[in-house]
């Protein structure tokens, strides 16, 4: 199967997959972590079929929508890719992809490392930070009923994945306790120069969210 049937393939999958999804997790999600990471890939060289399909797929059965369970997204990647005949060993580099590139991974250590894996997980950062980032944070936290800001409850600056997982903090102590950190843990040198720019995009939101906070603009 070409290249191009592939992906077409993938994007429908995914669409028909992710229908409904919470807004910070749908398929404008994917699309825009698509298009990241071939951007990225521009400058990295890495295999364009493996880096398009783990962008397409990473978030095909987030774990924090399925009670947790992190083997549904693999285990649905390889059903699907397998359906298309695939390559195994493409498969199989998808599904360490998925299995790796979260946030929570990363705080108890990625057990497999790719220049592919490096891309799309840049890829699916830059889409936390930033103007989007900002969007994204406070549609989930609204969806699961968080409040906006408590100066009552602290940031967790040391949280272990089991903690980060449970959270239910307020949406603001998010940007503290991950996307601040974003930009020093981007792999590849497009995704740290775009890092950059989303980063200022959010300290400069953080600065004016307290100014008005307070009433003083």
């Amino acid at each position: 199967m070409k290249h191009e049937d592939i992906i077409e393939k993938t994007v429908e999958f995914v669409k028909r997959e992710l229908d409904g999804a919470e807004a910070a997790h749908d398929w404008w999600h994917i699309y825009r972590v698509w298009n990241l990471a071939k951007h990225i890939n521009k400058t990295e060289s890495a295999d364009v079929l493996t880096v398009e399909l783990g962008a397409l797929l990473h978030d095909i059965a987030d774990a924090k929508f399925h009670e947790g369970n992190e083997d549904i997204g693999p285990l649905k990647a390889r059903e699907f890719l397998s359906s298309l005949e695939i390559d195994g060993k493409i498969i199989e580099h998808i599904e360490n992809i998925i299995k790796n590139i979260s946030y929570r991974k990363s705080l108890e250590g990625q057990d497999f490392k790719s220049l592919e894996l490096d891309i799309v997980q840049d890829a699916d950062r830059l889409d936390a930070i930033g103007a989007m980032g900002i969007a994204r944070t406070f549609t989930y936290g609204g969806s699961k009923g968080r409040e906006l800001y408590n100066p009552n409850i602290k940031p967790n600056l040391s949280m272990t994945k089991d903690e980060y997982k449970k959270s239910t903090a307020p949406s603001l102590n998010h940007f503290y306790e991950k996307l601040l950190l974003l930009k020093d843990k981007m792999n590849t040198k497009t995704g740290k120069k775009m890092a950059e720019h989303r980063h200022k995009i959010m300290e400069e939101f953080l600065t004016e969210f307290y100014k008005e906070w307070e009433g003083e603009v």
